[in-house]
């Protein structure tokens, strides 16, 4: 008898990096930059309701859909900034964040031997839930320019695209890099999502924490209303990352092939907080600018701290992260380095060559988080400087 139970294409899945870099933070006493998870919690009027829901009863299970009112708040949340109009009754469903809507729309859109074009660097479960629907990747490499921005290659994006490509998989804004595609590479997109008759699943938690530079969301591109799936969850934007209260919206018949799936995963999650997530997407104007204003100015914080330790440093137009390449200090492969650091200056980071299929492409390259207290970064910088060039170690 084999040994590893583990069916064979789950085998090259272990423990997450974010789990093996926050264990590493805890054992050293570190500052963890590594997990992408605030250290503050959401909006009181979230809180509140979440408590008043939990005194009223709210502990049984909802609809599997999710609560009414919830996706009647997605529906207007979705209308009021991005001007697209959906039915809460057939063009919602709630789900256990946004993993579980990723997951649960690959298992049902996708058939074994299957395409399906994503970016790489990409988020580590969109890899998994490919393996487990028996499909396969088509990654088109994300690279930085000299300015800073990365980018892909036009003619590779199209030679990703053949007679067995299923579905599109975009996170923008795009973690880890914090690249918000642009119109133009969102055009391209749409058209050969139509070109080649295929469906667009677009990952869009972030979609609130961008810097200057506008979001879209490819639904609402000509043409594409009614082959996409958008998916986002309250996690980010409501400092809520704990309570796992996500959502997917699209046309009734995407939607309900995701229903089909999603009821045999958790079935149904997170009842008292479906309705404090609801005020929490009604919540005015101010709090949204105000919240992206607090991340913007850790931003700037921790990419003049990284700029000032040595790092080739890759500012965000989006997401609460920055990645850093490494060569400047010395340093050749990700993984070695973000496990040497917190001995060499007490930070953890996070390597982005483990979010690559082609792994030499993002080798050179870390990610940091700055979505904590402006005081833990300030922390965070300090030590951070005992890298730069000329400082003695243990300075």
């Amino acid at each position: 008898m084999n040994s590893d139970p583990l069916i064979e294409r789950m085998r090259p899945f272990g423990t997450t990096i974010f789990s093996e870099m926050s264990a590493l933070a805890v054992r050293t006493g570190a500052v963890n930059l590594g997990q992408g998870f605030p250290d503050t919690d959401g909006p009181p009027e979230m809180l509140a309701a979440a408590a008043q829901a939990l005194a009223d009863g709210a502990n049984q299970y909802p609809p599997l859909p999710g609560i009414p009112v919830l996706r009647r708040a997605i529906t207007e949340h979705e209308q009021r900034f991005w001007g697209l109009t959906r039915d809460p009754d057939t063009e919602v469903v709630v789900t256990a964040g946004a993993t579980e809507a990723i997951a649960a729309t690959i298992l049902a859109l996708c058939e074994p031997g299957d395409e399906v074009v994503c970016f790489e660097p990409y988020y580590d479960s969109y890899a998994a839930s490919i393996t487990l629907a028996g499909a396969v990747r088509r990654p088109v490499t994300l690279r930085p320019e000299p300015d800073g921005r990365y980018r892909f290659d036009e003619a590779e994006l199209r030679a990703a695209f053949g007679p067995r490509t299923r579905l599109v998989l975009l996170n923008s804004p795009h973690n880890p890099t914090g690249k918000v595609f642009t119109p133009d590479e969102l055009a391209l997109i749409a058209g050969l999502c139509q070109e080649y008759d295929t469906y667009a699943v677009t990952d869009e938690v972030y979609e609130h924490l961008v810097f200057g530079v506008p979001h879209t969301p490819l639904a609402t591109l000509p043409g594409m209303r009614e082959r996409t799936l958008r998916i986002s969850s309250a996690g980010k934007t409501f400092s809520c990352t704990g309570w796992k209260v996500g959502w997917a919206t699209g046309p009734a018949r995407l939607v309900s092939a995701v229903l089909r799936v999603k009821q045999f995963l958790t079935f149904v999650n997170a009842s008292p907080l479906q309705p404090a997530v609801a005020v929490a997407l009604g919540l005015p104007d101010s709090y949204f600018s105000g919240f992206t204003a607090g991340l913007r100015a850790n931003r700037d914080r921790l990419v003049a701290g990284l700029t000032e330790a040595g790092f080739g440093v890759l500012p965000p137009e989006g997401t609460y992260f920055v990645t850093a390449d490494i060569r400047p200090l010395g340093g050749t492969d990700g993984v070695e380095f973000c496990r040497e650091l917190p001995g060499r200056c007490g930070v953890v980071a996070v390597p982005t060559q483990v979010f690559y299929d082609h792994r030499e492409a993002g080798r050179h390259l870390i990610r940091f988080a700055f979505c904590k207290r402006p005081e833990v970064v300030d922390e965070a910088v300090e030590r951070l400087r005992k890298l730069a060039p000329g400082v003695p170690r243990g300075q």
